[in-house]
Formats: structure tokens, C-alpha cells, sequence
């Protein structure tokens, strides 16, 4: 048991440093009920990350008033667009000959995100103790963390897919296209649920007051 859970530890290490016999074995060596465990515990982290980020930043690098920050909002921010990604990449993907599943969608994605927990949690503390003149070296592991990140999501695009290196750029334009469209959609939807709310809440307080 405790091998077993220091191999789970180590595994999104390993996936950053060699991605692609790291997402190799992603898919088709590891038990598919650890890659879920350890992608939902990644995607939590971030989530975790990115509230202890916004709330205890030194002053020199946080551009968030501490006070307006909604939690539940920081949760959605990470959740939300990760499965928008996983959902237009696997529609895609179905249609244009890719082989990889929405549960292996999933966990490509979650241990590409893997580098922004690494590298920003630290920083949290850091920040805190540095001064305006060191301010550079806190935007430049921020840009390393997400250009890592990125490179990650390619790899694992590729691997899961088994694409080509220009199938997958493609293809990771058009679900990204796609994330908008199914924004836009939801926005559209928000907006008549409320404009049906709001007409309906009239009409109730206009029957109230002539009753």
C-alpha cells in the first residue's frame, strides 16, 4: 500500500519531466481508476492553488482585492473550462479518427496542468518576501509554468490521439474554437433563463397587486 501511494505521488512528476513515455503509459499501462484518483487530486490542487494564490500573494505581484474574492468563482474558473476543453476536444476527436476516450481526454489534461500547481504554489509563499526589483522572476516562472503546461496538453493531445504534430496543433485550434462556441451557448442560455425568470416574476407580481 504505502509503494502503491508513493508511486501515485511520484507518477505526475514523472509525466512533467518525460511526457511522452509518461502519457504512453498514461494510457495503456496504469490502472485507469488511479489516473482518475490522481487527475481529480490535481484538478483540485489547482483550484486550491489558485484561491490561496489570489488571497495571500504579496502586494508587489497580487492584482486582486483580497476582499472581493468569491471561492466558489475560483472553482468554477478551473473546473469549467477543463471540462469544456475535455467535452469539444472528445466531439472532435470522434469525428476525425482519434483514439482516445473521454476518461483519457481527461486525465492528459488534468496531469498537463500539473506544472501550474508545481510552480505557482510555491510562489504563493514567495511572493510575499521579495521585493519589487524580483518581481520579473515571479512573471517569468509564471510564463515558464504556463508554456509547460502547454507543451504538456500537446504531448497529451498526441499521445491519446495517436495524431501527427500538425493533426494535433489543428486540432487543439479547433477545440478551442469550439470552447468558445459552447460558451457563447451557455451565456445565451443563462440569459433566457433569466429573461423567463424575470418576465414570470412580473407577471406574479402583477396578478399579486391586482388581486
Amino acid at each position: 500500500m504505502r509503494q502503491w501511494n508513493r508511486e501515485a505521488l511520484r507518477y505526475p512528476f514523472y509525466v512533467i519531466l518525460h511526457p511522452f513515455n509518461g502519457y504512453w503509459d498514461l494510457k495503456y499501462e496504469r490502472s485507469r481508476r488511479l489516473n482518475l484518483i490522481l487527475s481529480l487530486a490535481i484538478l483540485c490542487l489547482l483550484a486550491l492553488t489558485n484561491i490561496l494564490q489570489t488571497q495571500y500573494s504579496g502586494f508587489v505581484v497580487n492584482l486582486v482585492y483580497p476582499d472581493s474574492i468569491n471561492s466558489l468563482m475560483e472553482i468554477v474558473y478551473v473546473f469549467v473550462p477543463v471540462l469544456f476543453w475535455c467535452v469539444a476536444n472528445w466531439s472532435l476527436t470522434t469525428l476525425m479518427d482519434g483514439e482516445g476516450k473521454f476518461r483519457d481526454i481527461f486525465a492528459s489534461t488534468c496531469f498537463a496542468l500539473a506544472p501550474l500547481v508545481v510552480i505557482h504554489f510555491p510562489w504563493i509563499w514567495l511572493s510575499n518576501v521579495i521585493s519589487l526589483q524580483e518581481v520579473p522572476f515571479y512573471r517569468f516562472s509564471t510564463s515558464v509554468a504556463l508554456l509547460w503546461s502547454a507543451f504538456l496538453l500537446f504531448v497529451g493531445n498526441m499521445t491519446v490521439h495517436q495524431y501527427s504534430p500538425m493533426k494535433t496543433i489543428g486540432m487543439i485550434i479547433l477545440t478551442l474554437v469550439a470552447m468558445g462556441f459552447m460558451a457563447f451557448l451557455c451565456l445565451l442560455f443563462f440569459s433566457l433563463i433569466q429573461q423567463i425568470v424575470s418576465f414570470v416574476s412580473i407577471i406574479y407580481q402583477e396578478i399579486a397587486l391586482r388581486g
